[in-house]
């Protein structure tokens, strides 16, 4: 960037607002100590860089642009006199990182008064000492509430969705614990059922063979092909007419076990063989209840996997014992953020999935990712869920270009035109006083734009409403700056 030294003048710069109240000594040491420089149109500074120095306009044109993902989004342009840029914060010295936080430009020659950022830090200190406790206190005092309303935004999605995953453990564990008392019963209903076997002078031989054919009817009940209820009751209906004329009084309730089994009437004939009509009704019962212990251990196996499955997709939400900053697969993050909504998702919403499975993984910080879909999942929940309607939530992913697309789809009523601008401001929001902080899509933002690099917009129309989150496939080491407070 070429740039010309220039005079400076004491009676110009006590003309610019941010000056005019300093003493003509005050101006003599500005003049001294700092310079007037005349810049080419282009580029002054870049986002990101050392924040070395500070800049006030005196002549000519700026242009202040910040970047957001790909683009270098313009967000002030001016040639007042007096406007100022760079390094505003350096009185806070090495307590934050000194950085320009945005790109500032030039469209036209133009002049400025430049100070180094050490020559602006110690003036400010020794100008203006409770001015600048009061900004220190004011910039602290900001991010801290910033840091704290945060915290407090992830707690309370922590806590709704900590609900919903206790009702969907819930479930499993009762069905489980359900089982296992069936179970129980069952066993002992076996334990009681041979011993009267035994009892009716079965041969040894005879019991033998009776115990190896309740091991093959048992080992395979799990792989048993599910019936059709019509086919389910023709099947009943044989069996129960078998039992009955075989002096069975409990045909009834036998009859739907065995065939869930898959034992029909010829397998049973092979039963009636190896004891006596005496003790085949008991023999029956025994096996239904061999049988019933089969499947209820299989109810248990489910369940109990169904928790693991649950435990699992928590665990890949919170992402602990993670590293922070990984490369990571989008696809699972998405999964086990809808398996967290699960208990908010109800029977009356249809969940798509388009996912591109080709898509490589990315460099991320997940959990806070997982707190973008979260929000975004759930404000699309509440959309549908306000229509009184059935409605369809889709999510989906695809390439953009050099960047990875997250799309969240609702079909609820939409956004209005004149409050779409407003969304992602702070405290905003639709729900009524007591469901929403107004945070939430500000956190998205901040954390996909600020920390990411990438980028987060919306499309809306009645029945269609989009949220686009937009990453970058490749980024370098994460910045600690763009960290959202």
């Amino acid at each position: 960037m070429s740039r010309q030294p220039l005079p400076c003048r004491i009676k110009e710069i006590g003309q610019l607002f941010l000056f005019e109240k300093l003493t003509p000594e005050q101006l003599g040491r500005l003049c001294a100590e700092g310079r007037v420089e005349l810049y080419e149109p282009g580029l002054v500074y870049s986002e990101g860089q050392p924040a070395t120095c500070f800049y006030v306009l005196l002549e000519g044109t700026v242009v202040l642009s910040h970047q957001v993902g790909e683009d270098d989004i313009e967000v002030n342009r001016t040639s007042r006199p007096g406007v100022y840029a760079g390094a505003m914060q350096a009185y806070l010295g090495d307590r934050t990182p000194q950085l320009y936080s945005n790109t500032l430009r030039t469209t036209e020659p133009t002049r400025f008064f430049v100070l180094s950022a050490d020559t602006f830090a110690g003036i400010m200190h020794e100008w203006f000492p409770m001015a600048v406790h009061l900004l220190e206190g004011l910039f602290f005092g900001v991010k801290n509430v910033q840091q704290a309303i945060g915290q407090r935004e992830r707690l309370l999605a922590l806590g709704s969705l900590s609900a919903g995953l206790t009702h969907e453990l819930n479930n499993p564990a009762a069905a489980a614990a359900r089982a296992a008392a069936l179970l129980r019963e069952r066993l002992a209903t076996m334990r009681h059922d041979l011993s009267v076997i035994a009892g009716d002078g079965v041969t040894r031989d005879a019991l033998a063979e009776l115990l190896e054919f309740q091991k093959q009817a048992t080992e395979h009940v799990a792989e048993v092909p599910a019936l059709s209820p019509l086919q389910a009751a023709d099947q009943e209906d044989i069996l129960s007419d078998w039992l009955e004329s075989h002096g069975s009084e409990q045909s009834w309730q036998l009859a739907p076990t065995f065939v869930q089994a898959g034992l029909n009437s010829e397998a049973l004939d092979r039963v009636a063989t190896m004891v006596d009509d005496k003790a085949l009704p008991t023999a029956l019962c025994w096996l239904n209840s061999a049988v019933e212990a089969e499947l209820l251990i299989e109810e248990i196996a489910e369940s109990t996997a169904r928790i693991s499955h649950l435990v699992d997709a928590a665990k890949q939400y919170a992402q602990l014992d993670r590293a922070p900053f990984r490369t990571v697969d989008v696809h699972e993050l998405l999964d086990s953020t809808l398996m967290m909504l699960a208990g908010k998702i109800g029977p009356h919403i249809t969940v798509v999935k388009l996912y591109d499975e080709t898509l490589p993984k990315v460099p991320a910080y997940p959990a806070e990712l997982n707190q973008v879909w979260t929000n975004l999942m759930d404000n699309a929940i509440a959309a549908i869920d306000s229509t009184g309607r059935d409605g369809t939530l889709t999510v989906r992913t695809a390439r953009a270009n050099d960047q990875l697309l997250v799309e969240i789809q609702d079909t609820g009523n939409g956004i209005d035109a004149e409050i779409r601008d407003r969304i992602f401001d702070p405290f905003f929001t639709t729900k009524p006083v007591g469901e929403g902080t107004g945070l939430g899509l500000d956190i998205s933002w901040r954390i996909v734009t600020n920390k990411h690099h990438g980028s987060l917009r919306v499309e809306s129309v009645p029945g269609d409403t989009r949220f686009q989150v937009l990453l970058p496939l490749t980024v370098s080491q994460p910045d600690p700056m763009r960290e959202p407070a």
